[in-house]
């Protein structure tokens, strides 16, 4: 890791150390993520096995995952597994029928107004395949979608190489519910989606994270249907005082660091003492990892240990950085709760490590990525509805604010708007 200081360092290398790149701005991967999504479009499913040909080296028969395909799926998992994912799988309920909005109405003097809530008919998750299978991924957006009353989901993978679904992701889509499963991964499966092909069919939403060539293709399909978000490398910071156990942050910053070496992993702290601790743990922990050589390029290109003036400094850092995942390690961190205004999930404490959010609490893991936590929010129950206005006037109430509204459609040039109004009034009795 790199280290540096908010006392000496120039502020815009500090600033460049909090920033991502912007992994969407690759003009190669963009003229063949529009060659892809402009050929599912046309061809369907042939195009869609050209490119499992092409990119998976299968050849597939049936894109959805049979019955059978699903029991031969539990059969290769464990009891710990299936154990695990049913407490994932309750907990992530519960937080998220916690968020349900009923509708509403009020009625008062010659009007009702109101709103009408329901759920979106058809959802597609993706759920990426190609470095680790990811079934947590699923359980985020399936259970909150299904929470909402969408009526069908429908999850969209890559195969493993025999062509058969991961069975940690075909088990996880059986208990969560999902509609149909297909073994199609990337911007192919993001167009077919998008458009519908023979055998997947069209949905009104798309959710879910991927490399950059399936982020790509969602924001080209964006429009025919919705999309959540637009996710980027991951992320990670940490804000910790000398309270916090160096050997514990050092994890937490390789629990991201696994995830690409594009991730973003960074120690906030005024304590110089500490930082060079956390580095210290950083370096030895690293190496006993599977994806060692992952996480060494990612520490060397995007971890950073900053030495900060005090805590105060640390949060307007932070603020800046609008991170993924926020850590905070300090005595008394409840007090700087109302000081971090940005970031996609705030993890409290030292046994609240980022990957108790990736997998078990309950929150939906898929946040804001690359500084647009400023702006945006988790995945939540809200992103699997749509929200109808109801407006009903009496007659006594339109004849009222009729006049206003005639004024409002004369200062903006809109004689038909005036004129729907002025025709009511002609012809009051």
């Amino acid at each position: 890791m790199r280290f540096l200081d908010t006392q000496t360092d120039p502020p815009e290398r500090i600033a460049a150390a909090l920033t991502q790149s912007n992994s969407l701005d690759l003009p190669e991967v963009e003229a063949t993520v529009r060659a892809i999504v402009a050929d599912v479009r046309a061809r369907g499913d042939a195009a869609v096995r050209d490119c499992l040909r092409r990119y998976d080296g299968v050849e597939l028969e049936a894109l959805a995952v049979s019955d059978a395909e699903f029991d031969a799926a539990e059969a290769q998992v464990d009891g710990e597994f299936l154990a695990a994912l049913d407490v994932a799988i309750a907990n992530v309920r519960a937080f998220h029928e916690r968020q349900r909005q009923p509708g509403w109405v009020v009625d008062e003097d010659g009007a009702r107004l109101g709103q009408l809530v329901r759920p979106l008919a058809r959802v597609g998750i993706h759920v990426p395949g190609g470095k680790a299978p990811l079934p947590s991924t699923l359980i985020m957006a399936a259970i909150p979608a299904a929470v909402a009353g969408v009526s069908e989901v429908i999850v969209c993978s890559p195969p493993q190489r025999d062509g058969t679904a991961n069975p940690y992701t075909a088990v996880a889509a059986r208990r969560a519910g999902v509609s149909r499963f297909y073994k199609v991964g990337g911007a192919q499966a993001v167009a077919a989606m998008a458009f519908g092909t023979e055998s997947i069919p069209r949905v009104d939403k798309i959710v879910g994270p991927g490399n950059p060539y399936t982020v790509l293709a969602k924001r080209l399909v964006f429009g025919h249907v919705d999309i959540e978000s637009l996710p980027g490398p991951t992320e990670v910071l940490i804000i910790a005082d000398d309270s916090a156990n160096p050997r514990w942050i050092a994890a937490d910053l390789l629990s991201q660091a696994e995830h690409g070496a594009d991730s973003l992993v960074v120690l906030l702290t005024p304590s110089e003492q500490l930082g060079r601790a956390v580095a210290a743990e950083v370096e030895r922990q690293a190496g006993s990892l599977s994806r060692a050589e992952t996480v060494r390029e990612c520490l060397r290109d995007h971890g950073w240990v900053i030495r900060t003036r005090d805590l105060e400094e640390a949060c307007e850092l932070s603020n800046r950085c609008a991170p993924e995942h926020l850590e905070l390690m300090v005595e008394g961190p409840d007090r700087w709760l109302d000081r971090l205004q940005h970031a996609g999930a705030i993890f409290i404490g030292g046994y609240t490590p980022e990957p108790i959010g990736d997998y078990i609490a309950g929150p939906s893991h898929i946040l804001p990525t690359g500084g647009t936590a400023r702006f945006s929010s988790p995945l939540h129950l809200d992103d699997f509805v749509k929200k109808t206005s109801v407006l009903c006037y009496s007659r006594e109430r339109f004849e009222r604010e009729a006049a206003h509204v005639i004024r409002l459609a004369e200062a903006e040039t809109l004689d038909g708007h005036a004129n729907a109004i002025r025709v009511r009034l002609e012809e009051r009795g």
